[in-house]
């Protein structure tokens, strides 16, 4: 993500920048005759590769409602209370230089979200400095501050919705609860319904990306397959395996064997519930494939042709940046403090606040989200391109001040 970001910047400052805009412009589809359906290779980028991404938020959001971290409220209530803090306040000073302007106030939802990969991933650097306790309360706060992001792009930065798309969405998406309710542990199924699914939500001007949520929500969490039954069987098969299982012939030659081992792994994909199996299938091809080329088509700040002077005296530049940079340690902060000396929760075992502040910072870095948000709040490229120099400068400075901030180096003290 960080190098397309990076190559994103160079090409955009450079002669090249044109026919980058226009590659990402070409408009990729299928011929019905004389009729074309399809779009460019940038809203495939945004519209549904973000959908895949979102999917996976989701069913990472599912888990920790299931069986995470949002399963106990009062373990939960610190970071899930901290991630509240941390909407507020970036927004309170996104408007408190833009309120008065009705052309950029609308970007208030830019600089509230944190970016859980990059976050996560500059605290997965400084090692066994930092207590786990730091890193669960970090994570958390992320999956919180994801679901309240959800909330903010459906509910305000989609078009008018179409009651008729609505509506079918609604439809497909209790389809998809029925296949829930009757057991049906396939993905195809569910992925092909889905698909339908995001038309729908596509269609309704409600951003489209707000499907791979709901889908994630409707795909199972549990096994059909019973565990202490499968322990048995799978035990009565791999013994059968060894037995059918000859040495000296080729594997291939060997139809008994093939067709026990074949069996056992047959049943063996079943025991683990359909949302994880999702979701390890996913990781990769999101976070090695789909984030860096959002990164790649939605980094690009040109200076060409701006006037820079007016760029850097823009009141969305320093909303979106010390919303982010500021506002965000500072909401998380204050609402943690206050959650602890109410006594209704209480710092995670050996963290600090020192450890809590340089927690805080990280979440400041909101690259993908926030760059996500800014595209849908924003009609004039200028405005985007600020709001997103605001959001390297300021994730920039987060990732850097929270990987070098003294208390992460220090011991943990109760």
């Amino acid at each position: 993500m960080l190098l397309a970001a990076v190559v994103a910047l160079v090409v955009a400052n450079t002669g090249a920048y044109d026919a980058f805009i226009h590659f990402w412009h070409t408009e990729v589809g299928f011929f019905f005759g004389d009729a074309f359906a399809g779009m460019s290779m940038a809203h495939i980028i945004n519209d549904i590769f973000m959908a895949i991404f979102f999917l996976l938020v989701g069913l990472e959001v599912k888990y920790e409602l299931t069986v995470g971290e949002l399963t106990n409220i009062r373990q939960a209530l610190l970071p899930i209370m901290a991630a509240l803090g941390g909407v507020i306040v970036p927004v309170g000073i996104y408007l408190l230089f833009n309120a008065t302007n009705p052309e950029t106030a609308h970007g208030w939802g830019v600089p509230t979200a944190t970016d859980i990969a990059f976050a996560l991933g500059i605290l997965a650097l400084l090692g066994n400095r930092v207590p786990s306790g730091v890193r669960v309360f970090l994570s958390t706060l992320a999956v919180a501050d994801d679901i309240m992001a959800i909330l903010v792009i459906a509910i305000f930065y989609g078009q008018s919705p179409s009651l008729f798309w609505l509506g079918a969405a609604a439809a497909v998406l209790v389809v998809l609860v029925l296949m829930n309710r009757s057991h049906i542990y396939s993905l195809v199924p569910y992925l092909l319904v889905g698909a339908v699914l995001w038309y729908c939500v596509f269609m309704s001007g409600v951003h489209s990306t707000i499907a791979g949520v709901l889908l994630a929500f409707a795909i199972p969490s549990g096994s059909r397959v019973d565990l202490k039954s499968f322990t048995d069987w799978s035990g009565t098969k791999v013994r059968q395996a060894h037995e059918a299982f000859q040495p000296e012939t080729p594997v291939i030659a060997q139809g008994k064997y093939i067709e026990t081992v074949s069996s056992l792994s047959r049943v063996a994909r079943q025991v683990v519930p359909p949302a994880t199996r999702l979701e390890h299938k996913l990781y990769p091809w999101v976070y090695f494939a789909i984030l860096p080329l959002f990164a790649l088509t939605n980094a690009d700040v040109s200076f060409t042709g701006v006037d820079v002077g007016a760029m850097l005296t823009d009141p969305v530049l320093y909303g979106v940046l010390l919303g982010l940079l500021v506002g965000k340690p500072l909401g998380i902060m204050v609402m943690s403090f206050a959650i602890v000396k109410s006594k209704l929760a209480s710092l995670p075992e050996n963290v600090n606040w020192g450890h809590m502040l340089g927690a805080s910072i990280l979440g400041g870095v909101g690259f993908t989200m926030a760059i996500f948000v800014a595209n849908l709040a924003f009609d004039d490229e200028v405005l985007v391109a600020t709001a997103k120099l605001g959001i390297l400068a300021a994730s920039l400075l987060a990732g850097i001040i929270g990987f070098l901030f003294p208390a992460f180096a220090g011991e943990a003290r109760p």
